[in-house]
């Protein structure tokens, strides 16, 4: 077995979140249910990736990482989706770019993003290109 230093390899770290929201969805099949207003438990993963710090070990502090995840989840916790703004239609696709892309500018080690719903069994990552 080799032993390596941690500052040699990335890390990828990683904060769970859930919210609850209402949306509606223009969609070519089951099209009833979905153009009612109808809401979800969404399920947020939010990975970093990066060397982490020799002084501290860490990619980022996971502190940090909450408090930003806290003041995003507010704008989308017990909200309309099609009325959060820069969201576009409330698809799982776009809620992954949406929380990409409030999260990014606090968090540039931001690597992906993923969004489930548990009781569906659907969800979607969004990846960002190395």
């Amino acid at each position: 077995m080799t032993d390596f230093a941690l500052a040699t390899v990335d890390c990828e770290i990683s904060q769970t979140f859930f919210f609850d929201a209402a949306h509606t969805l223009n969609r070519a099949i089951e099209t009833e249910s979905s153009r009612r207003i109808h809401g979800h438990t969404y399920h947020a993963e939010v990975f970093l990736t990066g060397p982490p710090d020799p002084a501290t070990g860490m990619v980022m502090d996971l502190g940090l990482v909450r408090r930003e995840v806290a003041l995003l989840r507010e704008q989308l916790d017990h909200h309309l989706l099609d009325e959060v703004r820069g969201l576009g239609p409330p698809t799982l696709e776009n809620l992954c770019r949406f929380i990409f892309n409030k999260l990014l500018p606090a968090l540039p080690a931001l690597s992906s993003v993923r969004v489930w719903r548990e009781s569906i069994g659907d969800g979607c990552r969004l990846t960002r290109p190395r």
